[in-house]
């Protein structure tokens, strides 16, 4: 394989800069040593996967699973094989990368994130296995620090509406990915008629939830008409939202274990919910192919 032709960035971002709520809860209670919270997020920050969600055990090790399921399924979108370069934006601790590491052999596996703090806990967790090698670098989903065509898979498992403008990631995952390549996300997509609310803009004082800043949804009509701008052909589109369901209940059965679970939290993930249950926002999985 080539080497990475990634230039250094002139400006790294300081973690301090990135106002990220849940990640600031996360890592302190992963600091502690909490032991449910390390298995159900020490890997993996997403929801769940299920293939069959009624029968969900809602265990750790259920949900742990779960959690890897799911970046399993968004890779299977993405056609991920064997001697592939892939690239995984938003990659957190590395959890989708690690997946990929111990399921395929003679890969080159980039994961890129603009919160250093998650990178160096990637960077001492995920080790390469076998051929394989891994590289954790700081940086914007929107300006990717590589070569044009370097990279047969671009992946953003449930990050994409932290990024300042999905057209413009859609275009640099477009310039960084050779012929033929592929690039697969997962994302809460609101339907079509709740969609205007979703961009509301709140003030000041709410702008930051729990979940982080600029938490942009956007329509399935909306990805269909960026994959056509972009000229990507949108050859996936799963609606996964049931096979996630059983998420909620898992967080707020952890959140009870917690004796400083912010309010906030709580009252977000409960809003989520009822959102995903009444179906007004779905859990999508989407693939997009980059003719030759």
């Amino acid at each position: 394989m080539n080497e990475i032709q990634s230039p250094p960035l002139q400006n790294p971002v300081d973690a301090g800069d990135v106002k990220l709520p849940y990640f600031d809860y996360l890592l302190s209670l992963l600091k502690d040593g909490n032991e449910a919270v390390e298995r159900s997020f020490g890997r993996h920050v997403h929801w769940g996967y299920w293939e069959r969600p009624e029968s969900a055990e809602l265990s750790t090790a259920d949900f742990e699973q779960a959690a890897e399921n799911l970046s399993q399924q968004v890779c299977l979108a993405g056609n991920v094989d064997n001697g592939q370069n892939v690239l995984d934006v938003g990659c957190g601790f590395g959890g989708t990368v690690a997946y990929i590491n111990d399921h395929f052999i003679d890969m080159k596996l980039v994961g890129l994130n603009l919160d250093e703090r998650q990178l160096i806990r990637a960077r001492e967790r995920v080790l390469p296995v076998g051929e394989n090698s891994i590289q954790f670098q700081q940086g914007n989903a929107c300006e990717l620090p590589f070569a044009d065509t370097f990279f047969d898979v671009v992946l953003a498992v449930e990050c994409i509406f932290h990024f300042p403008d999905r057209e413009q990631f859609f275009k640099e995952a477009w310039r960084v990915l050779r012929p033929g390549g592929y690039m697969a996300l997962s994302d809460f997509v609101p339907r079509a008629a709740v969609a205007p609310l979703m961009r509301i803009k709140l003030p000041e004082p709410l702008k930051t939830s729990f979940y982080g800043a600029d938490n942009k949804m956007c329509s399935a009509q909306h990805y269909r008409r960026l994959a056509k701008k972009t000229q990507f052909d949108l050859h996936v589109s799963r609606d996964i939202t049931a096979n996630t369901l059983p998420t909620y209940p898992y967080i707020k059965q952890l959140a009870r274990q917690q004796t400083d679970a912010p309010k906030m939290a709580k009252l977000e993930t409960a809003a989520i919910e009822w959102l995903s249950r009444f179906r007004l926002v779905n859990y999508y999985i989407y693939g997009f192919h980059k003719p030759v």
